[in-house]
């Protein structure tokens, strides 16, 4: 993917739905292809035991709009044993022709950058193009040599309009951050996606939901791309 396309492609949407209950948020991400870094793809906090039919239609169905799909796999803050982070990247692979994978729960501390290094090496030498990492805050400024894209804020509008940005990622491109944003009414997505670009984040995500699991709608800003289309 070159730079302009890559540019064009500003939201990363975590849709952590079934096809089932809501196929109209799958149906309207397809839609909004063009305006979409990827979708990550977590069927039961990472792939679950077998593959899911749901989610191999709906996947099949982004792929062939040309979005790129990450696989979830949760990291653990460095805790979870590498094989079976290893283990689910290997299955989102298999089951669901991921692009690349999410690695969340990333941790932030310098100490585990080897760790963190050891994991995207695999992940890339099992086919995975892409590497996210979700610390959800700024971690040391060593992790932004290893992902492809790094996730420096996820939480809620009113703990991202007191967040501040260290100096340190002006010396990275904005496509190489992430903020995921929750509990953002509608009519507020678009001051969220301003904001981001502001802070030096190329990409973004701002639903409304809240809760344990706010990432269950699709953003305002994917629909109104879709509508534009």
């Amino acid at each position: 993917m070159n730079r302009t396309a890559t540019a064009r492609r500003r939201l990363l949407v975590p849709l952590y739905v079934h096809p089932a209950a809501d196929p109209g948020a799958w149906s309207a991400l397809e839609a909004a292809a063009p305006a979409l870094r990827g979708v990550v793809l977590n069927i039961a906090d990472g792939p679950g035991h077998r593959p899911d039919p749901a989610f191999t239609a709906v996947t099949a169905r982004l792929r062939a709009a040309g979005v790129p799909l990450f696989g979830y796999a949760d990291t653990g803050y460095g805790h979870r044993p590498a094989r079976e982070v290893v283990a689910d990247i290997r299955r989102h692979r298999r089951w669901y022709e991921v692009d690349g994978v999410f690695l969340d729960q990333a941790a932030a501390h310098p100490a585990l950058l080897p760790r963190y290094r050891r994991l995207v090496l695999l992940a890339r030498a099992l086919g995975a193009r892409t590497a996210v990492l979700n610390p959800g805050t700024h971690p040391d400024p060593g992790y932004a040599h290893l992902a492809d894209l790094l996730v420096t804020f996820e939480g809620d509008r009113e703990a991202y309009r007191r967040a501040e940005i260290p100096v340190w990622t002006a010396d990275h491109p904005p496509e190489r951050f992430c903020h995921l944003v929750h509990g953002v009414p509608p009519e507020h997505a678009e001051e969220v996606a301003r904001t981001a670009e502001r802070r030096g984040a190329a990409v973004h995500c701002a639903v409304p939901g809240e809760g344990p699991n706010p990432w269950q709608d699709v953003p305002r800003t994917a629909a109104t791309a879709g509508e534009g289309r």
